[in-house]
């Protein structure tokens, strides 16, 4: 199960609450859960109802949320991760951070454009590195079995990897080694405190999320995978292109530059790679039989899917969720939504016997 943010944690303190540990206890028939993004500071979240990692109400909240999922039998990793430049000060009360002082192009909500950021001195980038060890080894106290850093979708790790974003001259910008820096050290802070092989990362090389852009993703992202190599972390998740993101205003669409990041990155990661985004089971499938994917991470069809794994097992079809009820809070869409039932009679005249699916190589 891969991360998805929902903002059902308390808006005012971001400790998750009973009803987010029973919406991951309702999912634990993934192999692995991987929790919506966890910042580790207060001016590092740009979602208000997120689960933050950084007090100690929100530890013994998130241990509630371990402890269900455990008690399923489930492994379940925390995603952590501070918003950078996508944080907005009229939200935190505090300025914003990113590389360079360059605010994200277009509104953060209907008339209210994204914020300028300060860019980060050397003592900030200390700052947050410290943010992210304390971060770190909260979530080992909340009984986590991993943790993986958001490395995509246009927040700070993203911000300092891509050049479209970091255009610094000091150290932590210009060449890709450079650019590299500070997400290897935030690496080398998880790994010190959980040990490589319970670290991992999610990428997205060619992602337009939040006014995103690389001018060589095959060379950052080469180097920044040989490193990790290296390092001999739990894996890579890696984000194929998503076309809904594309907008030719600023840089087109990110197939354009790699068609396919799994096939592509490959040969880079000896290691575990996740494929997720845009894909089905159906193509995930295919990723991990020709090699070039290990696991596949699902968001969306989670949603409205709380048993996924055991509708795609079945060949039993998966319901559709309700974009309307992503980030409102309460139950609706959240924890209401059902489990398939075989054997109600509507379905039992449905589900005459068929061919069953077989995923060869699917690990759940």
């Amino acid at each position: 199960m891969a991360p998805l943010t929902r903002i059902r944690c308390d808006p005012k303190t971001g400790v998750p609450t009973d009803l987010v540990a029973e919406y991951y206890a309702q999912r634990a028939s993934a192999g692995l859960i991987i929790t919506e993004c966890a910042p580790v500071a207060h001016n590092g979240n740009s979602f208000i109802g997120c689960g933050g990692i950084y007090t100690q109400e929100q530890v013994e909240g998130w241990k509630k949320v371990v402890k269900a999922v455990h008690d399923k039998g489930t492994k379940i990793y925390l995603q952590i991760w501070h918003a950078g430049r996508a944080a907005h000060p009229s939200q935190t009360g505090e300025p914003n951070l990113a590389p360079s002082p360059l605010a994200i192009r277009g509104n953060l909500r209907k008339n209210l454009p994204h914020a300028q950021p300060k860019e980060m001195t050397k003592d900030d980038i200390k700052t947050v590195l410290e943010q992210f060890r304390q971060g770190t080894l909260n979530a080992k106290a909340a009984g986590f079995d991993g943790i993986e850093v958001l490395g995509s979708a246009g927040y700070l790790v993203d911000q300092f990897l891509r050049d479209g974003v970091n255009q610094r001259t000091d150290e932590y910008g210009g060449s890709a080694e450079n650019r590299c820096r500070f997400p290897l050290e935030i690496m080398d802070i998880l790994i010190e405190v959980f040990g490589a092989k319970r670290v991992g990362i999610k990428l997205s090389p060619v992602g337009r999320f939040q006014d995103m852009y690389d001018s060589d993703p095959i060379k950052t992202y080469t180097y920044f995978l040989k490193e990790l190599d290296k390092r001999g972390v739990s894996y890579v998740h890696l984000m194929e292109p998503d076309e809904f993101y594309a907008d030719p205003t600023y840089y087109g669409r990110g197939s354009l530059q790699i068609e396919e990041v799994c096939k592509t990155f490959r040969p880079i990661f000896s290691g575990t790679i996740i494929i997720n985004n845009n894909i089905t089971p159906e193509s995930a499938a295919k990723a991990i039989k020709e090699g070039y994917a290990d696991l596949a991470a699902f968001a969306r069809y989670y949603i409205a899917n709380p048993d996924f794994v055991e509708r795609v097992e079945n060949n039993w079809p998966l319901a559709e969720p309700d974009p309307n009820t992503y980030y409102v809070g309460g139950v609706k869409g959240y924890t209401d939504c059902p489990r398939y039932d075989p054997c109600s009679s509507e379905n039992l005249e449905k589900n005459q016997p068929k061919e069953k699916k077989e995923f060869s190589g699917w690990v759940f």
